[in-house]
């Protein structure tokens, strides 16, 4: 089983500012534990990002979202809000982001590789229809996610499996009233940004495709695992997918300073295992996992590397 990393190094680039959580060298340790690793190493698809069109990004963005990004880059202005800073190089960060989402399912798709892990940044799943926040320009897995249904006719029904300590609000709400997409999230709450209570599962057509899964701070990982066990469980009776995406969050790692969460290494590699054996008894294996949160450097390479190597596993 071939995994491809898809990557540029324009994402150490993409500059946040002097103690920003949401810091370049994310990046670079992702890398470079996954460098080190002389036996996953060699197996892997290295694959280089590339640019995002203006059209693929506005299929959930809208035209006004996508020019205050780039007038704030082009005209240095730093902020997008308190949270969400950009500098020189961030756009192009940004549409390499999303392009390279776009890459990996085509990737898939295309039979170069079974399955495939990004390590992006800037992260995605807050990014809303109109507006960046939480430290996300452009919603990579939904741009994916739309790029695979436009452009596959195989792929109708999709998938998003958000992880991350913080719910992804952004995706949710781009895919609130599509019965087409899938969105779940397991997420700590009450918590940034305040969204992901058990009653939001969707509107109008969509009611009933958005499964929330609040977990209180300091919860047991094991208990946290049987809930996540529990709620693809039930996903499964109801929605068959054609294709997976992972919003990979590392963020409910225990240590992590921006969650209360006691996720390990461990945790997120059983985690990985029942999405792999759901994507292959529901669409050929076909995942696409999105790095999002997971800010503590020390535990974040390893933590990474875990992940792609169960992604890996035959």
């Amino acid at each position: 089983m071939t995994t491809a990393i898809i990557h540029h190094p324009v994402f150490f680039d993409h500059d946040t500012g002097s103690g920003h959580p949401e810091t370049p060298q994310r990046y670079a340790v992702i890398l470079d534990a996954l460098r080190k690793d002389a036996e996953l190493w060699p197996k892997l698809l290295e694959i280089e990002a590339g640019v995002a069109p203006r059209g693929d990004v506005q299929s959930c963005h809208s035209s006004q979202m996508y020019k205050t990004v780039e007038r704030a880059v082009s005209e240095g202005l730093g902020f997008l809000d308190a949270d969400t800073t950009v500098s020189l190089r961030s756009l192009e960060a940004a549409l390499r982001c999303a392009g390279g989402a776009c890459r990996a399912v085509d990737a898939v798709m295309k039979g170069e590789a079974q399955n495939a892990f990004l390590p992006l940044r800037p992260p995605g799943h807050h990014a809303t229809a109109d507006r960046s926040m939480g430290f996300c320009l452009f919603n990579n897995v939904a741009v994916a996610a739309r790029y695979a249904q436009r452009n596959y006719p195989e792929i109708e029904r999709v998938a998003v499996v958000d992880w991350d300590v913080h719910h992804g609000n952004g995706t949710q709400g781009i895919f609130y009233d599509d019965p087409s997409v899938f969105f779940f999230s397991m997420h700590q709450y009450p918590w940034y940004p305040g969204t992901g209570s058990r009653g939001e599962t969707g509107t109008g057509r969509g009611r009933g495709f958005t499964l929330n899964v609040p977990v209180r701070a300091a919860t047991r990982a094991n208990d946290q695992r049987r809930m996540f066990d529990a709620a693809l469980e039930e996903i499964e009776t109801k929605f068959r997918p054609d294709f997976i995406f992972i919003s990979a969050g590392f963020d409910a790692h225990e240590g992590d300073p921006l969650g209360q969460l006691r996720l390990e290494d461990e945790d997120f590699v059983l985690m990985t295992r029942v999405v792999k054996e759901w994507a292959a008894r529901a669409c050929e294996g076909r995942i696409v996992s999105c790095l999002e949160g997971g800010y503590n450097l020390s535990t974040l390479g390893q933590t990474v590397r875990a992940h792609v190597a169960e992604l890996s596993k035959k």
